[in-house]
């Protein structure tokens, strides 16, 4: 079942939040879209930029939109994290439900004309867009300054480019692990104060249980979840290589780690809804 309307726009504000989860191969795709329809909650399947390493844009929409089309539960398919206007632009064309277009490193009045033109492009081809004010460092490049969103920045970029949904800096830092960070509301409140577009967070892993259970009382309609899964898949998978040396069979070494996706996907995706 294919992204038929604005769910993350339906969600904010109403107590739930859509998982944009990270995904890599038909594995993951697979045992997230498992974890959906158990949860009976829409998913976003995203194709962040590693993965767009691995694989061409066009790949990943005909991949993951074939896939979609088989779900029980709508099933987005999400570019996420991209800087580039092209590859922006491949994505609307490829069967995407929904682009980012993250210009959040550029000069303001760029990333207003910017995502103004893309957003136009997207709207045109019926998928929607996400954009991005301040900086969220990534904490496995040493990435450490955190530029919070301006709330009056967000305003104007909501009124100057029509874009559908705004991931905001509140404290939060992508790939965190083994430590958490408070999420500062006193900001969040501020951008919501001027801004009415549904919000989005990015780096989950790094947020504790109580911060997300009340960012879902404010305007945030969508998550981004990637780490937390990832580091399951590979510690899994690193356990069964150990314990099974002599299985050469990809899919058998996999099958365990998968299961345990789709089990940990199933559990936050339960967070988020509940």
């Amino acid at each position: 079942m294919r992204w038929d309307k604005d769910y993350v726009k339906e969600a904010a504000g109403n107590g739930t939040i859509v998982a944009g989860i990270n995904i890599f191969g038909h594995e993951d795709a697979g045992a997230v879209i498992r974890a959906a329809e158990r949860a009976k909650t829409p998913v976003l399947l995203m194709v962040n930029r590693d993965a767009k390493r691995e694989l061409e844009i066009e790949h990943w929409g005909a991949l993951l939109g074939s896939m979609a089309e088989k779900s029980k539960v709508p099933v987005g398919v999400h570019l996420d994290h991209c800087s580039d206007p092209e590859n922006v632009k491949r994505a609307i064309h490829s069967g995407f439900s929904s682009v980012m277009f993250d210009g959040s490193k550029m000069p303001f009045l760029e990333n207003v004309r910017l995502t103004a033109e893309l957003t136009k492009e997207a709207h045109d081809n019926g998928v929607l867009i996400e954009g991005e004010l301040g900086s969220v460092p990534y904490s496995d490049l040493g990435d450490t300054v955190i530029k919070w969103t301006s709330p009056k920045e967000a305003k104007v970029i909501q009124e100057e480019t029509g874009l559908d949904w705004l991931a905001v800096s509140v404290g939060n830092i992508h790939r965190l692990v083994g430590r958490k960070v408070p999420i500062h509301f006193d900001v969040l409140d501020s951008i919501q104060k001027d801004c009415s577009l549904p919000l989005v967070i990015h780096g989950s892993s790094g947020i504790s249980d109580s911060d997300i259970q009340k960012l879902k009382k404010e305007r945030v309609g969508k998550m981004n979840l990637g780490t937390s899964l990832r580091k399951v898949f590979g510690d899994t998978l690193r356990q069964e290589i150990q314990n099974r040396p002599d299985e050469f069979d990809r899919q058998r070494l996999m099958k365990h780690s998968v299961e345990l996706v789709e089990e940990a996907a199933y559990q936050l995706l339960i967070s988020l809804r509940n």
